[in-house]
């Protein structure tokens, strides 16, 4: 009998199903050593790096004792990011196709508080959100944690850096003292288990990252007198598909990308300064490989989801050993090689020396070979319709309007996401003009829709 099938666990036949369904056969050794205390209702402080199968552990628990007949809030998952939240509530979201009827609600800053108010309204089981507009909720008594039995934190470490601590501590005055408490967390700091000592009851520790399988990533350090050139040649000696450039300010990441742009190497920036609906623009388009490089701050990459990422880029020294590690754990995933570069000037020689180890290349800019003219492109281009699933526009609708009425081929089509009010498509680059033209012209569904290109 092999001790990682998940039905060796207590759950329903229905559960154990879709599980299947979707392809989660295997328990992760992180869904391994938690979730036997986590359906037991233990709490449990959990260290375990993004990609370990986290989201799945906490989620399979907390759906596993989920009422769903009583239609109030049972389970609240608390995330840095709105990008993170958006991440586990998608994932939330297979795993509860178990069953019919189970309302999952995003609460984020970023977005309309006024849909939000509607949608709580009408009720949830589960809420994934991020501190601050929780307790903007709460606050206003649009939500209510009177029969809570589950609270996440979710990427714990991250939250007490972005001094979220005060916030939570707010929130946990709304719940019942009796509840079961989940924390996971990439890094085990003092302040994590001062923390759990705070919330937590006994809570069961299962530190799961030696035991993880590592990325398999070159990691290479370039002295870079002019940085944004030697970026350039990086990009022109390795040919990477896709990359995210990591900046320590919201400033450089801007000044980055459009520096980028002038030099015909497609590149977007997203910071804490952008509007909820110019980061989705942003996102969709790098995830849809749109855009083939997306320079960003450590606050604003969190949580992203990007299953193949090739190349990742330290434009400047990472803060401490572990933020380089979360950056360049984002390639190399699912098998696959990746590449981590990290630039350094003659001021930053000193802390880059500190990263000097058996496995880390150290070279020369000079190194790299310089390659005039060079460019990147993306392969797709998106086009983004006017309408979504409060239209009723389904891929299908999206997928038959384009190969049938504009004549492209499947081949020609790429990643498709359905949004509340808007649909995103990614259309090879050759042909987007007169994709554009004919569904602006035409109809989907028997409906006409706004279209225009995301550039």
């Amino acid at each position: 009998m092999n001790s990682t099938n998940f039905s060796n666990l207590p759950l329903s036949n229905e559960m154990l199903h879709n599980l299947s369904e979707i392809g989660y056969t295997q328990m992760t050794p992180v869904q391994a050593q938690t979730l036997p205390f986590i359906l037991e209702g233990r709490d449990v402080i959990a260290q375990a790096k993004t990609g370990s199968g986290k989201t799945a552990a906490f989620g399979i628990g907390l759906l596993h004792k989920l009422q769903v007949k009583k239609f109030r809030v049972q389970a609240l998952i608390l995330c840095p990011t709105r990008e993170l939240a958006d991440q586990v509530a998608k994932e939330l979201r297979m795993l509860a196709r178990f069953a019919h009827n189970i309302k999952i609600l995003t609460l984020c800053g970023g977005a309309a508080f006024g849909p939000q108010l509607g949608s709580l309204e009408h009720g949830a089981h589960i809420i994934v959100g991020t501190p601050g507009r929780i307790l903007k909720h709460l606050n206003k008594q649009t939500l209510n944690f009177e029969h809570l039995e589950t609270l996440v934190l979710d990427e714990a470490d991250r939250m007490l850096d972005m001094g979220f601590i005060e916030e939570i501590e707010q929130v946990l005055a709304y719940m019942p003292t009796e509840k079961q408490t989940l924390l996971f967390s990439a890094t085990y700091t003092d302040d994590i288990i001062g923390i759990s000592n705070k919330i937590q009851k006994n809570a069961l520790s299962v530190k799961t990252v030696a035991t993880e399988v590592a990325n398999k990533i070159t990691e290479r350090f370039y002295e870079a007198p002019n940085k944004l050139e030697t970026l350039v040649n990086v990009f022109s000696n390795f040919q990477p598909e896709n990359v995210i450039v990591f900046t320590n300010t919201k400033l450089d990441a801007k000044e980055i990308a459009e520096a980028l742009q002038k030099q015909n190497i497609d590149a977007l920036a997203i910071h804490g300064d952008l509007e909820q609906y110019e980061r989705n623009d942003v996102l969709v388009q790098f995830a849809n490989k749109s855009c083939s490089v997306l320079v960003a701050t450590d606050v604003a990459a969190r949580g992203l989801d990007i299953k193949e990422l090739a190349m990742v880029v330290n434009y400047d020294i990472p803060h401490g050993e572990e933020t380089y590690t979360h950056r360049i754990g984002r390639t190399g995933r699912a098998g696959k090689e990746g590449l981590a570069i990290t630039l350094y000037n003659a001021y930053e020689i000193q802390n880059a020396l500190e990263y000097k180890s058996e496995h880390r290349i150290f070279e020369e800019s000079s190194t790299l070979k310089k390659n005039h003219g060079f460019e990147m492109r993306p392969f797709f281009v998106t086009l983004v319709i006017e309408g979504g699933k409060k239209e009723k526009v389904r891929a299908g609708d999206l997928l038959g309007a384009l190969t049938g009425d504009v004549g492209l081929s499947g081949s020609s089509i790429g990643k498709i996401d359905i949004y509340e009010r808007q649909s995103y498509v990614a259309i090879e680059a050759k042909h987007i003009e007169n994709a554009h033209k004919k569904l602006q012209n035409g109809k989907i569904k028997g409906k006409k829709f706004s279209v225009w290109i995301l550039s």
